[in-house]
């Protein structure tokens, strides 16, 4: 009798030792957060803010300098001769043709400003990344995911394990 107590607390505490070996602890982050309060972040957003803001005024330029043309063209289109009138337009679908191009070289996807933001937002994303992975393995999270107002992969999460926080305290100390 004894001894079959004994294995029983021997089986007994051997499935406990192997529970506890297979249990796995899942954090999550919120990465919204970490990149609105992250300084790298903040100010990669602020330079692209600063070259959009740019490109955005050189085409409102290219675009009032088109509506004064047409407005033009309107005003003389009666009293021109037909081969002057094909010339205006043929030079006025030019300009709107020069104007979507610049749209799409400098903001369509894959344009200038797409490129810019992946140079600059590289670098904070392998260091965010890197920290996430430094916090996950000291904290002993066998997974973690990403809960973002745009892509939530989660549907719930406990606040005991999210591990935003402690990612942005790490990246502000390990500048």
């Amino acid at each position: 009798m004894k001894n079959l107590f004994f294995i029983l607390l021997f089986f007994t505490i051997s499935a406990n030792l192997f529970a506890q070996m297979i249990t796995q602890k899942t954090g999550y982050v919120d990465s919204e957060v970490i990149y609105e309060q992250y300084a790298p972040a903040i100010k990669a957003q602020s330079d692209l803010e600063a070259i959009a803001s740019k490109w955005r005024a050189s085409r409102d330029s290219m675009v009032t300098a088109f509506q004064k043309k047409f407005q033009d063209y309107q005003q003389k289109a009666e009293t021109m001769p037909e081969a002057d009138l094909q010339k205006a337009q043929q030079e006025l679908a030019r300009e709107e043709q020069a104007i979507q191009q610049f749209d799409q070289t400098k903001f369509g996807q894959g344009g200038e400003l797409f490129v810019k933001q992946a140079e600059l937002y590289k670098p904070i994303r392998e260091r965010v990344l890197k920290i996430i992975e430094t916090v996950a393995s000291e904290e002993g999270y066998t997974f973690v995911f990403d809960k973002t107002e745009t892509a939530s992969i989660m549907l719930y999460g406990d606040s005991d394990f999210d591990m935003t926080f402690k990612v942005l305290d790490r990246l502000k100390k390990d500048k």
